[in-house]
């Protein structure tokens, strides 16, 4: 099961590398031109991309929301996005609770580990810290989801907070890039 497990990290990070460095994630028109190239597929390849961005970060999560509600409209690119960000930051949690830290400390800076795990260790309301950390644009929600897997929370607590927490933000990226763009 772990082989496996690493097996398919490996594959996916080697597919996120090679768009990141063929510059499909350059900008919303090159990144757009790429999940058109999957034709009827493209939906749940973009999915998956925002699923390992949250696991593998190396690209920004908010080009996705805006490609998706390009591409599919608000309802269309809020689904892609909602499931992939939801289905990326479980997947960190569970990476995290079964490597552990050592694997953490390779996905976060050392710095910004130093930083976050003090933080952690630190907080009595960390659940509710987190909840508004995954509900607000902007917060360093990617990490917190490693966080969390190392700092004994329970899978059904964090599934939740992210279920509640995390559509919010996505359908109010969908919904404004929709009318923008």
């Amino acid at each position: 099961m772990t082989g496996s497990l690493i097996f398919l990290l490996l594959l996916a990070g080697l597919f996120l590398l090679q768009g990141y460095f063929k510059g499909h994630f350059r900008s919303e028109d090159t990144f757009r031109a790429y999940l058109d190239s999957f034709g009827l597929f493209a939906p749940l390849i973009l999915a998956l991309i925002q699923a390992l961005q949250v696991v593998l970060p190396v690209l920004p999560g908010f080009l996705g929301c805006i490609v998706g509600a390009g591409m599919f409209g608000a309802a269309g690119g809020f689904w892609c996005n909602y499931i992939g960000i939801s289905a990326g930051s479980i997947a960190a949690f569970f990476l995290a609770r079964y490597f552990g830290v050592e694997l953490v400390k390779l996905m976060v800076p050392m710095e910004k580990y130093q930083k976050w795990v003090q933080w952690v260790n630190t907080k009595k309301s960390y659940t509710l810290v987190l909840f508004l950390a995954i509900l607000l644009p902007l917060a360093p929600d990617d990490f917190l989801c490693y966080f969390s897997g190392l700092a004994g929370m329970s899978v059904k607590r964090f599934t939740w907070i992210i279920i509640l927490g995390k559509p919010w933000c996505i359908l109010a990226y969908s919904l404004f890039f929709a009318h923008i763009i």
